[in-house]
């Protein structure tokens, strides 16, 4: 799940133009609604944006000015993901995107079906991640789509552009979900992007309020997003005993599992996530077949569905810490925004003392 939020300059009609840098070719003329103060980067011209998982959540960042993500995977199979782009296009005429994940799992999925289901139903910007050499990225290219790659590390990332990438989603160690076994940190990693990449990148990771926004856009990024913060929202589907938890938890209340199966998740820190990380503290560590059964999907699912939050593994990332309250999409964004404009205008804090 992404979230990403932009930074548009006004609320008149503005001309994009998409340059060959990263391979668009034809001006395109976006309306943009915005309140009278409101930042702008290179990215949110691209995008016409301020990126979650089903369709109600995700038209509700689109309609607050976000780039919503409808999660291909969450769907059961490709006619079921070309229902839900319909319905999203009932429910929001703004801009969003569809992510195809490509990484290990029990029943690999039919990838390729699920994007071609997406282009049909007329997509054009997608997110992926996982296995960088997958021909997702050069069939989303072959039919003009941008392309959002989200990586771990620089160099998974600079490979990625490689293969055609217009954009990077780079997700720190207080990500949600999975992570660098190096565990480097968002301080770390987001000025090494603005050195070493040539394309825009969104930070991700521990982020979920108008501070970090300020901070990452101070760090090189050129958007941001808030994965764990958008599923406390009213408009997001899971159970409302899972969100009143996120709220009552903290920074400390996530865990790593998968570790030394070479594949570490963070994960929200509970009864099943616990005996996880227990069975691989063994010697020796665990098998995934050991695993299997307390980390299955399906189970995972009840979690949001029926509102037990030690049903299953459920995700969450640092930003736990800094989630005190269940807005409505458009107050968090607002909010947000609001936040990081004071900031950045400097107000009382900063002063800039010529010697």
């Amino acid at each position: 799940m992404h979230t990403v939020i932009c930074r548009p300059l006004s609320a008149q009609r503005i001309v994009i133009p998409w340059n060959n840098a990263h391979g668009f070719t034809t001006p395109k003329r976006f309306s943009v609604s915005a309140p009278s103060r409101v930042i702008q980067t290179p990215l949110t011209d691209v995008l016409n944006i301020r990126a979650v998982g089903v369709p109600p959540l995700a038209a509700a960042i689109s309609n607050a000015g976000g780039l919503g993500n409808i999660t291909a995977l969450s769907q059961p199979n490709p006619d079921a993901l070309r229902t839900a782009i319909r319905e999203m296009r009932h429910i929001t005429s703004k801009p969003f995107s569809v992510n195809i994940t490509t990484l290990p799992a029990i029943n690999p999925p039919d990838y390729q079906g699920y994007a071609k289901a997406a282009i049909d139903e007329g997509v054009r910007i997608f997110e992926t991640a996982g296995d960088i050499t997958s021909s997702l990225i050069a069939y989303f290219k072959s039919e003009g789509c941008i392309v959002l790659y989200k990586g771990v590390n620089i160099e998974d990332t600079k490979t990625a552009i490689g293969h055609g990438a217009d954009v990077i989603t780079l997700d720190a160690n207080e990500c949600v979900g999975f992570s660098w076994e190096e565990e480097i940190g968002g301080i770390v990693l987001l000025p090494l992007a603005a050195k070493e990449l040539k394309v825009p990148f969104v930070a991700s990771g521990g982020l979920a309020d108008g501070r970090g926004l300020a901070g990452a856009l101070a760090l090189g990024a050129s958007v941001s997003g808030f994965c764990t913060r958008i599923m406390c929202t009213k408009e997001s589907t899971i159970h409302q005993s899972i969100k009143e938890k996120m709220v009552q938890s903290n920074e400390t209340d996530t865990v790593h599992i998968f570790k030394t199966l070479n594949n570490k998740t963070r994960v929200f820190k509970n009864k099943i996530s616990k005996e996880v990380v227990a069975l691989e503290s063994r010697p020796g560590g665990a098998q995934f077949e050991e695993l299997r059964p307390l980390v299955a999907g399906a189970r995972g699912r009840l979690v949001y569905e029926n509102g037990d939050p030690d049903h299953g593994i459920w995700a969450a990332g640092l930003s736990l810490g800094l989630i005190h309250d269940i807005p409505s999409c458009e107050e968090l964004l607002r909010r947000i925004e609001s936040e990081a404009e004071d900031i950045l205008a400097g107000g009382e804090k900063f002063k800039i003392i010529k010697s």
